[in-house]
């Protein structure tokens, strides 16, 4: 029986974290470079549109877009999933390429329009979105293809969780130690990595603007060709 990609690109340790830190690159970079708009954590659009509401300010819309763009991005990758189980595919090396894709588009579009203006133009709009767009398919990844991972985009519950593990184990009052010893190791990794892209993102659009997405797109590509690559054969012990 072959290894399906999801199997394939579980081996290593470090995929959720790789997909944790292009969550975190995505969401800062967006976040300076098109004045305030979160790609990867869109509840946080909401806050963002009160406050710009009291104070008069701009980027309204295209905060509002985000959540019908982020949800049809996760509806899309459903169907592109359905279609391509139906004819015996596997979804997840198509669906981390698409998100490449769109991260190329962003990066390309950011680069060739700056200085990109305001926030609600038709500029700011369009790759604004399909930064969105990408951080809506990868959300979906973790959901349809990569379940076993630990959260790669929304860090407030797995923080949460990892803070009540770390508590447990200190205290020694675990139900179960080894099952919130394992919890508490597949978190950590993630919550670390998005931090750590997030701050590399922050610094790499202050320093190359939107080029600087051409880190997290190598990370999708490795990603990728991870997961179409059938883990070597190990040889039979006699």
């Amino acid at each position: 029986m072959s290894t399906s990609a999801a199997q394939t690109l579980a081996r290593p340790a470090s995929a959720g974290t790789a997909l944790a830190f292009v969550a975190g690159f995505v969401d800062a970079a967006a976040f300076i470079a098109l004045t305030g708009l979160f790609t990867a954590h869109v509840t946080g659009n909401f806050v963002l549109i009160g406050a710009e509401l009291v104070t008069s300010s701009t980027g309204v819309f295209a905060k509002l877009l985000a959540l019908p763009v982020f949800m049809g991005a996760v509806a899309a990758a459903r169907i592109l999933s359905l279609l391509l189980e139906r004819q015996g595919s596997d979804a997840l090396p198509w669906l981390l390429a698409v998100e490449a894709a769109l991260l190329a588009g962003f990066g390309l579009c950011g680069t060739l329009w700056s200085p990109i203006g305001a926030p609600d133009g038709v500029p700011a709009l369009l790759v604004g979105m399909l930064a969105v767009a990408a951080m809506g398919l990868q959300n979906a990844i973790g959901r349809l293809s990569l379940g076993h991972l630990a959260p790669t985009t929304v860090m407030t519950v797995s923080v949460s969780q990892a803070v009540i593990d770390a508590t447990d184990l200190a205290l020694k009052t675990a139900q179960n130690p080894g099952q919130t010893r394992a919890r508490f190791v597949r978190l950590l990794p993630a919550i670390v990595a998005f931090a750590a892209g997030a701050l590399m993102g922050a610094l790499g659009v202050a320093q190359l603007s939107f080029a600087c997405i051409g880190l997290p797109i190598l990370v999708l590509i490795a990603l990728t060709v991870l997961a179409i690559t059938p883990p070597a054969a190990s040889n039979p012990t006699p």
